[in-house]
């Protein structure tokens, strides 16, 4: 046994509502640069749908992730190391701008400039690459809240296997909102792909981060991640991803995505697995016991053997009793009901989710049953609107049993808790039926309806002997708009230890002078621009009003 410590994610997609405001806030904190205008660390997808970039479930496209090779042992999808030499500087299995999508603004000084005249000036779409006038056709989110439409549905890859099974008929269409960030595996294939060995994985906390310094940008590893969250900036010539907010995860905060989540869908906590089951349960042969073998790699953090293992293996006593405290180990081992993102990859992905259940009244009451009597809910699930073979495509391989399990828990919940909030007696046959106690349930319903913050982040401060190492990670994994470290106004030890934060919203003129640069950032100086989400409410800004070069305090009131 080798015990290592892993920080991970579970998602509630029940709470999604599909409001980006997770997307929109990674945005501003880590990619709010030159270069990275199409980047998206965080994005919520509409499914059915194409993805974000377009159709990146393709494997047999974009050949990510592992596969085993005839002799049954682990191969890259894309090819050993022969392969990436021989393509080291044109790499063929890369999604081109228009997968992801040609990122644009608005002249908006035609607006607001333009003389009194008979007819309204028009802003037309700008290019933020070439600076040209442009034609939108695609974005990030351009098949938003139509994934389940005749029009876009059948663009979904993972629908190729469910055939009839699936009608996007106005009356059965389905949809469901996907939030995605990089998963952090535990046998992540974006690190076996990068040549130079730029990317790693953080033995302290499992984070999987790119050293600026070594990248070279090949964009092997854009080839080799399934999931399609590693991007390039054409502005530095490196690739970025999603860091999982490690200044903030340092200092015991969530990632920003979690601590602005409107829905508060999102979990974060400290899971402890064993090193030397990863490569043997992502050699699983049959796609289907993936999930399993996944789940058997991780440790029981209350297990006295492990504690012991733990222990000797150098991590810090209260980070295991945060990951015994962990939501992620509660809802993936105790509850079983968060499922992997596509397993099938074999990449051991460290961000699961918690299927929708689709409103099951309305069926329940079609039929002529009861709607509120529990005992017919369970009949209801193979007819749900989201289809759970669809499910089962993207969290089991397939595979439909685990995905059922997982929905009759959560159905088995919702009336079980309705008994008692309606003041009626408990119905402990309804536990019983999905295999839990009464009081599991309502640990469950806790988790997943009331939890408060401290119940939904548990995540354990890095420590004081770890200070050294972590201060230079921060500053090789920069993505700061010039050289600082962490995340715009946020340095490795909080909030205001970085760099100030350029301003959010830039007009078009501020756009291509920064495009035109013949540096990676256009400029160093916020001399005469203002950001509004640092400032604290006292004294006037710098920048906010016209000549204003300082912040001035706040003036005491004058006497009469």
């Amino acid at each position: 046994m080798r015990p290592m410590a892993q920080m991970a994610m579970v998602m509630n997609l029940d709470k999604c509502i599909g409001c980006h405001t997770c997307s929109v806030t990674c945005k501003q904190a880590w990619t709010n640069r030159s270069g990275t205008e199409y980047v998206w660390f965080n994005n919520v997808e509409t499914r059915p749908g194409q993805g974000y970039p377009r159709q990146y479930e393709d494997q047999e496209k974009w050949k990510g992730g592992w596969t085993l090779n005839k002799r049954g042992n682990l191969a890259l999808k894309g090819g050993g190391r022969v392969s990436k030499l021989l393509h080291i500087f044109s790499n063929p299995k890369l999604p081109s701008i228009q997968d992801y999508y040609e990122p644009w603004t608005y002249n908006y000084s035609t607006l607001t400039d333009a003389p009194a005249q008979q007819h309204i000036p028009v802003a037309r779409p700008k290019s933020l690459i070439t600076g040209n006038d442009m034609k939108i056709t695609w974005s990030a989110n351009w098949d938003d809240d139509l994934g389940g439409s005749i029009d876009h549905g059948h663009k979904d890859v993972m629908l190729k296997n469910l055939g009839d099974k699936v009608k996007f008929e106005f009356e059965q269409t389905f949809m469901f909102y996907l939030p995605r960030i990089c998963e952090h595996c535990l046998n992540p294939s974006c690190v076996a792909s990068c040549p130079s060995g730029a990317i790693y994985k953080r033995s302290e906390d499992g984070i999987v981060l790119v050293d600026q310094d070594r990248c070279r940008g090949w964009r092997m590893c854009v080839s080799g991640c399934p999931y399609k969250k590693i991007y390039f900036n054409h502005k530095t010539g490196k690739a970025e991803k999603c860091t999982f907010c490690f200044p903030r995860i340092e200092v015991g905060q969530p990632t920003v995505c979690a601590e602005t989540c409107v829905g508060r869908l999102r979990y974060i906590g400290l899971m402890l697995y064993d090193a030397d089951k990863v490569l043997e349960a992502a050699s699983t042969e049959d796609d289907h016991d993936l999930y399993e073998a996944q789940r058997g790699v991780f440790l029981d953090p209350l297990d006295p053997h492990v504690i012991r293992e733990s222990e000797r293996a150098g991590i810090p006593r209260d980070w295991i009793l945060a990951a015994q405290q962990s939501p992620i180990w509660a809802l993936i081992n105790t509850f079983r009901v968060a499922l992997p993102l596509h397993p099938e990859y074999r990449t051991m992905p460290m961000v699961w989710y918690i299927p929708p259940l689709s409103p099951v009244v309305d069926i329940i009451r079609d039929t002529g049953h009861d709607a509120e009597d529990g005992r017919n809910l369970f009949a209801a699930i193979e007819a749900l609107r989201i289809p759970v073979e669809y499910l089962a495509e993207l969290f089991t391989a397939g595979d439909t049993a685990p995905v059922e399990s997982v929905l009759r828990r959560l159905a088995a919940m919702r009336s079980y808790m309705r008994e008692i909030t309606m003041g009626r007696p408990a119905d402990e046959s309804l536990a019983a039926a999905v295999g839990m106690t009464g009081e599991q349930v309502q640990d469950m319903y806790r988790l997943l309806a009331i939890a408060k913050y401290d119940e939904r982040y548990v995540i354990p401060p890095a420590h004081a002997e770890q200070a050294h190492s972590l201060e230079e990670l921060a500053t090789e994994c920069s993505r700061d708009f010039d050289r600082g470290p962490g995340m715009g106004g946020s340095g490795p030890f909080g909030e205001g230890s970085g760099a100030p934060t350029p301003i959010t919203v830039e007009n078009f003129q501020m756009l291509r002078d920064r495009q035109t640069s013949d540096t990676a950032s256009a400029t160093t100086s916020t001399h005469g621009r203002v950001n509004l989400l640092n400032w604290d409410g006292h004294g006037k800004p710098a920048g906010l009003f016209p000549g204003s070069d300082v912040s001035q305090p706040d003036q005491p009131d004058q006497p009469d």
